[in-house]
């Protein structure tokens, strides 16, 4: 099992930033691939951005291609989404996500394991 816990929510102006965190516990952390989702009132669960173990590889989705930044720091269990210039249609709850070895990083149904999310709102 892995638990995952997110922080770093909040209200933001439009043309803000934010910095989300979200610490794992339980199984080793550098076995799984992590990744980024959210969801708006009246709408599907999408996916954000996504990393690798080891942090060479990143996958992000267009909307937030050159916005957002995902990293990790393995010797602290901990994944981050760095959010800048945020706009209104940002506004969702994030849920950080953990992922075996294999399969897309783009697939909600790749993940094993999921955080309880985190709000964000962008007011314009």
């Amino acid at each position: 099992q892995v638990q995952l816990v997110e922080s770093g929510g909040g209200f933001v102006q439009a043309g803000g930033s934010l910095r989300l965190s979200c610490a794992a516990s339980g199984r080793t952390f550098s076995n799984y691939g992590m990744g980024w989702f959210r969801q708006a009132p009246g709408k599907e669960r999408e996916f954000v951005a996504a990393i690798n173990w080891s942090g060479g590889s990143l996958y992000y989705a267009d909307s937030v291609k050159g916005r957002f930044t995902i990293s990790r720091d393995n010797a602290k269990n901990t994944v981050y989404l760095r959010m800048n210039s945020l706009k209104p249609e940002d506004t969702a709850v994030y849920y950080c996500a953990a992922k075996s070895l294999g399969g897309s990083y783009y697939f909600k149904i790749q993940y094993d394991y999921w955080g309880q999310g985190t709000q964000v709102t962008v007011s314009s």
